[in-house]
C-alpha cells in the first residue's frame, strides 16, 4: 500500500516533541446552501468531449455537494435518463432542457436555458 503524502496538508507546525500531538489539516470550504429562489442555475447543450453524445448541463449551484447530488438524482428520476453529477454540474443524457426548465422553475428555482 502506498504511503499517504499527508504531510503536504499540515500547517505551520515543522516538528513538535509532544508525544500527544496531532497535525491539523485544512477543511475544505463548502458554502451553504441557498434556497431554490436564490439560486441561478443555466440548463444547456453539450457535445464536446463526449465523443459526439449531447448532454444537458446543468450549471450554476451553490451548495453543498450532498444537496448538489439530491438534485441530481431527483432530476435524473423525473426525466427518466441517465447521468452523473461531476465538478458542480449535473449532466444528464440527452437533450432534456424543455423538461428541465419546466421542472426547475415548478420547484421554484431561477433557470435561465442557454442554447
Amino acid at each position: 500500500m502506498a504511503k499517504k503524502n499527508l504531510w503536504k496538508q499540515r500547517e505551520g507546525v515543522v516538528y513538535s516533541t509532544a508525544e500527544n500531538f496531532q497535525y491539523e489539516t485544512r477543511k475544505a470550504y463548502e458554502p451553504a446552501t441557498l434556497a431554490p429562489q436564490q439560486q441561478q442555475l443555466k440548463v444547456l447543450l453539450d457535445k464536446s468531449g463526449r465523443a459526439g453524445k449531447t448532454v444537458t448541463l446543468v450549471t450554476g449551484f451553490v451548495g453543498k455537494a450532498e444537496d448538489l447530488e439530491m438534485l441530481g438524482k431527483a432530476l435524473k428520476g423525473k426525466c427518466g435518463v441517465g447521468g452523473s453529477v461531476k465538478e458542480g454540474e449535473i449532466l444528464l443524457q440527452g437533450d432534456q432542457r424543455e423538461k428541465l426548465v419546466s421542472l426547475l422553475t415548478k420547484d421554484g428555482y431561477k433557470v435561465k436555458r442557454i442554447g
